[in-house]
């Protein structure tokens, strides 16, 4: 059985990380902490518009949207290895939102992982879809 639990721990401190930063409630340095897990080539496909999205457009993003989500809570489930290799991974997983305007999302996810000489792992793509209640 392939372990995938380095990737698997990647995805949940990132998402901690963008909880705290969109409730309000992110320690000094959380945003430079987080647009780093992102590699220069990162890409994303939009959940609601499919729209592509790269990493400057990523950092404007988690700037823009910096404590608008009060109360947000992330809730991460259905972690799913696709493939492992030597320079990365490629993983699943289902997110939940929920802030304290009540304001709901469930989306399934899918990144690449791309794996530095030094060990670390840096985000290179994102697909996100949302699921419809």
């Amino acid at each position: 059985m392939i372990d995938y639990s380095d990737f698997f721990e990647e995805v949940i401190q990132t998402h901690v990380e963008i909880e705290q930063w969109f409730a309000g409630v992110a320690p000094e340095g959380t945003l430079q902490n987080l647009l780093a897990r992102f590699s220069p080539e990162f890409s994303m496909v939009a959940p609601a518009t499919g729209t592509r999205v790269n990493a400057a457009g990523v950092n404007a993003l988690f700037t823009r949207l910096g404590g608008m989500r009060p109360g947000l809570k992330i809730t991460l489930s259905e972690m799913a290895g696709i493939d492992r290799h030597a320079r990365g991974a490629t993983v699943t997983y289902r997110e939940h939102q929920v802030d304290a305007s009540g304001t709901q999302t469930d989306r399934r996810a899918t990144v690449v992982f791309e794996k530095q000489a030094s060990g670390a792992l840096l985000w290179r793509h994102l697909h996100e879809t949302f699921i419809k209640a």
